[in-house]
């Protein structure tokens, strides 16, 4: 059972049980005003982790849609963590009044390393000026039992969320992509994390090459059966100096993209929080789709698309 309970709670202007406003999803934003008492935002961290297919364990290169940043393209080329974790505030910190601060570890694979590193790491970063708990994001292959253990020994001691990378859940696409890993693979290791309570969260990518919008709402089926805690949702992009901007493929059209996101969010469960419906690379590095810069314009479509069609977050969930 959820410890929200849609029955106890008004529902908001769209009628979504998780509303206070005009949404029809599970919005981070209700999830921190309820859950969190307020605001929290993730500074992103490099902690030095790279990926098994980068190092030669599984394979090189990484994924073809990663840069050579990894998922960390955002991120200061800062030495230290400390260093890393004061840029990151500094470009917030007039955003958002009486904001609390998680330290994210979001380039590679934050799992990817003994557990003597990864047990110095995390502290490293729990230590830091008011750290509000502790986010990783990593590769559900990256997650044996061992590692799990660790993770669940953090979850008792401070608010821990792990993200994990599944993009999709069609393993022809995963080996196009060079992802060296398999939706087996994944299930085994989100099994390990949630068979211990900690609070996991995926990540899916609409668009992927040789995708049809049937296999993105395929993916979104399957992942909401398996329950995960919160679901980012964000359109492919091509940027500079990855393989992907060597593949000649068909780009999601922002109509296309609204529609099967839409899609996506009637298949997922209610109770599900979405962290984000879109995403950014890098501006001076993004080869397309265009229309993913304007995220605001992206965001208001998928509101009036969901309006339109008079549905919500798991009208389709069954």
């Amino acid at each position: 059972m959820h410890p929200l309970d849609a029955g106890t709670r008004a529902a908001g202007m769209s009628g979504f049980p998780y509303s206070d406003d005009n949404k029809r999803y599970y919005t981070y934003a209700y999830f921190l005003k309820h859950r969190k008492g307020g605001r929290v935002v993730r500074v992103p961290l490099d902690g030095g982790f790279t990926c098994p297919n980068r190092d030669g364990k599984l394979g090189i290169g990484g994924c073809a849609f990663c840069s050579g940043r990894g998922s960390g393209d955002q991120i200061a080329a800062l030495p230290s963590l400390e260093e890393q974790y004061r840029a990151g505030i500094e470009k917030v910190q007039g955003k958002w009044k009486d904001a609390r601060y998680q330290p994210y570890f979001q380039a590679f694979s934050g799992t990817y390393a003994p557990i003597e590193t990864l047990r110095e790491q995390y502290d490293r970063a729990l230590a830091l000026p008011d750290a509000a708990g502790l986010v990783i994001g990593t590769r559900a292959d990256c997650i044996d039992e061992r590692t799990a253990d660790l993770l669940e020994e953090y979850a008792e001691k401070t608010d821990l969320t792990v993200e994990l990378g599944l993009q999709t859940v069609h393993d022809r696409t995963l080996q196009a992509m060079n992802r060296c890993e398999t939706f087996d693979q994944f299930c085994k290791g989100y099994e390990r994390l949630k068979k211990r309570g900690i609070c996991t969260w995926v990540h899916l990518i609409n668009g992927l090459p040789g995708e049809s919008l049937d296999d993105m709402r395929e993916s979104a089926h399957v992942l909401g059966h398996m329950y995960p805690d919160g679901v980012k949702i964000h359109a492919l992009h091509v940027l500079k100096g990855t393989r992907l901007a060597q593949m000649d493929f068909p780009l999601l059209t922002r109509e296309e993209y609204v529609a099967v996101t839409c899609d996506q969010l009637e298949r997922l469960p209610m109770t599900t929080v979405i962290g984000r419906l879109t995403g950014d690379g890098p501006a001076q590095d993004v080869l397309g789709p265009e229309w993913t810069k304007r995220k605001r314009d992206v965001l208001n479509a998928i509101d009036q698309e969901l309006a339109r069609r008079d549905s919500w977050q798991g009208k389709k969930f069954d």
